[in-house]
């Protein structure tokens, strides 16, 4: 009795999981309310990371718990010693968990856009754990990218208990991302964009409902829990003329330039310090004493920059003042991401586009014969356009602005120069920050949109395996018998040490006129794209160059030895690629 008592127990639960998959795979209610419970913790992990990063800062540089270490006027000198003794730290447990972890950990635009969604809830845990410790001790990083982590592996990781469909995983990683973002600022619309632009890759009827509730969820909880609401002042004159329109396309312009160049010096930067003659666990503590040096002059440089955005909204800044922050701030986020401490741009990237507002606003001021422009806006609308030309999503940042400000004429202000800033770098650079990384890393990913799969469709997958082979001293009487008319299109020939030596059509060999000496040249003089081969990993893109490149119909599979492994014809790649675009098609726009 106990026995069977217990196995009920044990199978109610999968009973349940199986039934809550039957309904999310047959009506988008049951998604949405998976989504919410995503997002519910999403907003959760978000107040979670904030409190905790804040709370170390609080420790380590003795200010008021009600402001932020960006907004100090100044920081005691021997507490600056903190940021290297956080980067030993980093450094420390980084080389620990090398030691016991070998696999790479993947953020949610990487997840979605290669894996299906799939997010290892282990390693996006030490992820979270990196940028608390980079973040708390003072590094010039943002909390933003450990929420997205976070709120992204919380979605993962229901999605894949229930075992949903890739499209319906994909959706609920870019809603628990999303929901993280929108918690953080306390900006639904924002989040949700975000989960739309940058973590999915597109915006469709299927996925608004699920992310949208994810976002409202995630902000719900977190203004329970305590979490803060980042709001700025705008209290200025609307925005009504052309004129001025136009010059804050301009500084949507000077926002891409400076975006690219900044993600162009941080990859340089990192490639100078691997060419350091330090181990890579002392590292973060070598660029702490950097960062160390830069924080005594001005505190604005640590952190993320939340209060001194904040603080230099309210201040008059002169030109050379802005034009030194923007230096020291960029130079602080370089040597932080450069380095080793664990973070993003993404707040960064807002403050020192707030600063590159106000300096533009100085410069065009001083010209005559140009409107007037104010300087707060122009920080608010340099803002979302240096956001932009970095993070990537127009409508998301225009959206955080309008949610921090209120301000619907900043907001439109702010769109017009994120369109700019984003089709400038799309078409000078390709890339955000996060697909950035990746290309240096040897992806060639551009965008969240789901490629994955492609790289399912390889030559050692798509092959034929069952090919006839013969060696090339095969006689052609023997050949003859053993392949009549139409057993077969074309035979594998091999050498002397089963390498791939070609293929012989066998109707070639039926109608040449060439002796039975059994000699070495019989079937040799048949071979045909010798030299044309496909390896085993070469993906659908690579296999289909390789056939236009040899302009034919069939290829051999051959592994790095000369081994031959199977057969690929042009025509099966092509239906075997065009049905799984079609399948991509659907899952995007959610149709049966």
């Amino acid at each position: 009795m106990v026995q069977v008592s217990t196995a009920r127990s044990v199978s109610l639960p999968l009973r349940g999981l199986a039934f809550v998959r039957r309904q999310i795979r047959s009506s988008e209610l049951w998604l949405i309310a998976v989504a919410v419970l995503a997002g519910a913790a999403a907003g959760g992990l978000a107040v979670v990371q904030a409190k905790l990063a804040h709370g170390l800062q609080i420790l380590l540089f003795a200010f008021d718990p009600d402001q932020r270490l960006s907004a100090q006027a100044a920081i005691t000198p021997w507490r600056v010693l903190f940021i290297p003794a956080g980067g030993l730290a980093l450094g420390l447990m980084t080389w620990a968990w090398s030691r016991w972890r070998t696999t790479r950990a993947v953020d949610p635009v990487e997840a979605n856009a290669l894996h299906g969604g799939a997010m290892s809830v282990r390693d996006s845990a030490f992820i979270c754990a990196q940028t608390l410790v980079s973040n708390g001790s003072g590094a010039s990083v943002g909390l933003e990218a450990a929420y997205a982590q976070a709120g992204g592996a919380a979605g993962s990781m229901i999605g894949r208990a229930l075992a949903l469909r890739r499209a319906d995983l994909r959706t609920l990683v870019g809603a628990g991302a999303g929901a993280a973002i929108a918690a953080a600022f306390g900006a639904p619309l924002t989040g949700a964009f975000y989960a739309f632009e940058i973590v999915i890759g597109a915006y469709t009827v299927a996925n608004i409902a699920p992310v949208a509730a994810a976002a409202l969820a995630a902000v719900l909880v977190a203004r329970s829990l305590g979490g803060d609401t980042y709001k700025l002042s705008s209290t200025v004159e609307a925005i009504q003329n052309w004129p001025v329109y136009g010059l804050y396309a301009l500084l949507g312009l000077a926002t891409a330039v400076f975006g690219v160049a900044l993600m162009r010096m941080v990859a340089t930067a990192e490639r100078w310090t691997v060419k350091l003659p330090v181990p890579l666990w002392l590292r973060p503590a070598l660029g702490g004493m950097l960062l160390a040096g830069i924080a005594l002059y001005t505190p604005q440089t640590l952190s993320a920059g939340h209060g001194a955005l904040a603080l230099d909204l309210e201040r008059d800044l002169g030109l050379k003042m802005l034009l030194l922050l923007i230096a020291m701030k960029a130079a602080a986020s370089i040597i932080s991401l450069s380095f080793g401490f664990r973070g993003g741009l993404f707040f960064a990237a807002l403050f020192l586009g707030a600063l590159e507002g106000q300096a533009f606003a100085e410069l065009i001021n001083l010209a005559p014969g140009l409107p007037h422009l104010n300087g707060t806006v122009a920080a608010l609308v340099g803002m979302g356009a240096l956001g932009v030309a970095i993070i990537g999503g127009p409508l998301t940042m225009s959206f955080l602005v309008l949610e921090t400000t209120g301000d619907f004429s900043v907001t439109a202000a702010t769109l017009v120069a994120s369109l700019i800033a984003s089709a400038v770098v799309r078409e000078t650079f390709g890339y955000s920050f996060s697909t950035w990384r990746l290309h240096l890393r040897g992806e060639t990913i551009r965008s969240a949109h789901d490629v994955g799969w492609i790289r399912t469709l390889t030559a050692g997958r798509m092959m034929r395996k069952d090919v006839p082979a013969v060696p090339t001293d095969t006689g052609l009487a023997e050949f003859r018998r053993r392949f009549p008319l139409g057993a077969a299109k074309r035979v594998v020939l091999t050498d002397a040490e089963g390498r791939y030596a070609g293929l012989a059509p066998v109707a070639a060999a039926w109608s040449a006129d060439l002796n039975d000496s059994g000699g070495e040249g019989d079937l040799a003089a048949l071979a045909v794209n010798a030299q044309a081969v496909l390896a085993p990993e070469m993906s659908i893109k690579e296999i289909m160059a390789a056939f236009d490149r040899a302009q034919s119909d069939e290829l051999a599979v051959v592994d790095a030895d000369g081994q031959v492994l199977g057969v690929l014809t042009e025509a099966y790649a092509t239906r075997r690629y065009a049905e799984e675009l079609e399948k991509a098609r659907r899952d995007l726009t959610g149709e049966a």
